[in-house]
């Protein structure tokens, strides 16, 4: 099986998606299915996990409501509401809500580290759910003060979102190792494109932060995204799974393209 572990549906709206900015005017039109399948068949891949793009429980509804190919979706859920527990069974009903991500890059220092969150978060594994960690490189640090408080399976999105175009390597690099350290985080090799120069990234740019990446986890706990359609300013969808795909052993192929993300997800299930 070949997963595509990380992409994106939407209606545009510009006031819901008020982040993407004039250089990801690319972005700025609706994505679904239709427009994906062309791209997935070529590059090889069976199916797909659609996360979450709006902090709504619409989403999750939206997201549900589409076929394949989606095999599991990361929707979103107030983690520190008083009825949690009530929200996760309802959405955790459906076979294919496979976790919760949350925005948390960009928030203020101690956001993922409240009390009520980290409850939240811990909450997921009573329902049988995962959570998808999304920080930015200077979040490192509390990230892994915030897994050691959590013990529902996690994974790292776009490797924590280096900065790449600028040729960021420390602390970046120590705290990934630092990270991998918990043995219940797993990493997405995603978003990386997005993070280097759109103009000038080719696989070679690319390399040294995945490798970096698959050293730490070990590609047993690592799985590929695409994050179309966010990706589409630094290229398009077979451009970028191309380069991902390139920078993998024949022997970590397998595991990192699909099956990893199956066995996290517990898609199929």
């Amino acid at each position: 099986m070949r997963v595509d572990a990380h992409q994106h549906f939407w209606h545009y709206d510009p006031v819901e998606f008020g982040w993407i900015s004039d250089e990801m005017a690319a972005c700025r039109r609706d994505f679904l299915p239709a427009d994906l399948l062309p791209h997935l068949n070529q590059a090889g891949m069976d199916g797909t996990v659609a996360v979450q793009a709006r902090c709504l429980d619409a989403e999750n509804d939206f997201l549900l409501g589409l076929g394949l190919p989606v095999l599991g979706v990361v929707g979103w859920v107030d983690l520190t509401a008083p009825d949690v527990d009530d929200q996760l069974a309802r959405w955790a009903a459906s076979p294919r809500f496979k976790g919760v991500r949350e925005i948390a890059q960009g928030q203020a220092a101690g956001f993922l580290l409240r009390p009520t969150f980290v409850t939240g978060v811990n909450k997921l594994a009573d329902h049988g759910l995962t959570y998808d960690l999304l920080v930015y490189a200077n979040q490192l640090e509390e990230s892994c003060a915030f897994a050691d408080l959590v013990s529902t399976p996690m994974v790292l999105d776009h490797c924590a979102k280096p900065s790449i175009r600028s040729g960021m390597w420390e602390p970046w690099a120590s705290q990934i190792r630092e990270l991998a350290r918990r043995e219940h985080v797993w990493c997405k090799v995603s978003g990386l494109s997005f993070e280097a120069d759109w103009a000038t990234w080719d696989a070679t740019v690319l390399r040294p932060y995945i490798e970096h990446v698959l050293s730490c986890f070990g590609p047993e706990r690592c799985m590929v995204g695409s994050d179309w359609p966010v990706c589409l300013p630094a290229g398009d969808y077979g451009r970028v799974m191309a380069a991902l795909e390139s920078c993998l052993s024949s022997a970590e192929r397998e595991a990192v393209m699909g099956l990893n993300a199956a066995r996290f997800y517990g898609l199929g299930q």
